[in-house]
This record gives C-alpha cells, structure tokens and sequence, in this order.
C-alpha cells in the first residue's frame, strides 16, 4: 500500500471497535502515526498488535471522552511530543435509547449529549491550535441521516447528530484561511455493534462492513481534500453541500 500519510499525526477516536478501528488501521497502513483513542483497552491492544505486525505505528490513548479533563491533557501531551497534529477522525458516538422524547430520561440524555457533542466540543477546543500547525490539517466527523430524517424514537441521535452538524460547519466556517479542511460524512448503514443494537432484525450481511466503509473515508482525510464544511454522503459517493 502507497505509504501517501508518512510522517502524518491522526488521532482517531472510538477505534477500540467498529469504523474507528478499521480507520485507524488503514490510517497507519498508509503511513501515518495514529493516535488510537477509546475507552476499552482490550481493543486498543489488538489494534496496536495489528499495526505493528503491518509495520505501522500507534499510540495508545485509553481515555472516556467524557473526562473532559483528560481530553485538555491529550492536546498538551500531542504538542509536547509532536507539536502539531495533521488528521482528526471524531469516529466515537453513543446511540442511546431509543425512544419517545418525552420518555427519555434527564441520565440517558446528557450521556449522549456528552458523548456525542460535548466530547468533540472538548477536542475542537483542545485540538484546534495543534491542526493549525499542519500544512494540511484534515477533520472528520460523523453524522447520520436521522439529523436530517428526524426519525420518531430516534430523538438522540437525530439532536446530537443536528449538534455535530453545526458544530462542523461552524468550525469549518471559522477555519476557511487556514490550511484546515472539515467535513462530515455519513456513512451510511454498517455492519457495527451499534447498528445491531438499532436494528436486532436487520440481517448484517447485508451492509457494508467497517473495512469497506474505512477504506472509502480515509480519502478524505487526504492532504488533496480540498472541500470544507460540507457532508460526504459515503452510499452515493457524492459530496453534500450544507
């Protein structure tokens, strides 16, 4: 594999599993150092095993996003060592419950909330000075067609979602001279934990798996990826502008 990432910094978050993982080890297949943040050790280590055996590099980052403190001191940590930071993939988010509005509990919704916003809040605030420093600092976000579809039950995911959506466009939007690019992307249904726990009936052969849909995103967090605060609809291959 073209090693088109060597000497990149990518911090990939939720890669204990999932997208994230599969992101974050094609990220170092292309030759970046990837910085695999989750809360689950476990799946860290077997990430890291894999990357090494591909001959990449990693750096392990057990952290819950919800330690907001621990996210100011990753950012203090990545500047004392690199000194700049050149890819971010906000992969990790929460689905919560899925239920009538009114029915969610005051707990579960400010669990999402602040997994799902607060946290990337966090990281933009901790981050942002660290991706200036690159000369082609490229964010992803994720979002999901129920910020759009407004979807009854699916409350959680379609505010959150809504949240990450404005919060990538105003960043984006505030950044436009700067050498930062930042999308979101969705995409799309993925044979995921998540997913199964959305849709228990759902026959996972059927959708992608997060290989395919990793290897279709890394593309855009390429030094080449010129847009910037629009949504990459990954199912149609085309980009959305917001």
């Amino acid at each position: 594999m073209q090693k088109d990432l060597e000497g990149r910094i990518a911090l990939v978050t939720g890669a204990s599993r999932g997208i994230g993982y599969q992101i974050a080890k094609q990220l170092a297949e292309h030759g970046a150092h990837v910085i695999a943040v989750a809360r689950t050790v476990g799946g860290l280590e077997d990430l890291d095993d894999e990357i090494q055996a591909a001959g990449g590099q990693a750096t392990l980052v057990p952290l819950d996003l919800t330690d907001f403190d621990a996210i100011d001191r990753l950012g203090a940590a990545i500047f004392e060592r690199w000194k700049k930071l050149d890819i971010l993939v906000a992969n990790a988010g929460m689905l919560g419950v899925l239920s009538p509005l009114g029915h969610i509990s005051p707990k579960d919704f400010d669990k999402v909330m602040n997994v799902n916003i607060t946290a990337n809040w966090r990281l933009v605030r901790s981050l942002d000075p660290l991706l200036r420093q690159s000369d082609a600092g490229r964010v992803l976000f994720m979002t999901a067609v129920q910020a759009q579809t407004c979807t009854a039950f699916w409350g959680l995911q379609a505010i959150s979602k809504s949240a990450i959506e404005a919060l990538a466009r105003t960043w984006a939007n505030e950044s436009l001279q700067t050498a930062m690019k930042i999308n979101l992307v969705d995409p799309g249904p993925t044979r995921t934990g998540l997913r199964a726990k959305a849709m228990p009936g759902e026959n996972p052969e059927n959708l992608a798996t997060p290989a395919e849909v990793a290897s279709d995103l890394i593309k855009l967090v390429q030094p080449d990826t010129l847009e910037t605060g629009k949504l990459f609809d990954r199912l149609s291959g085309e980009w959305v502008s917001m």
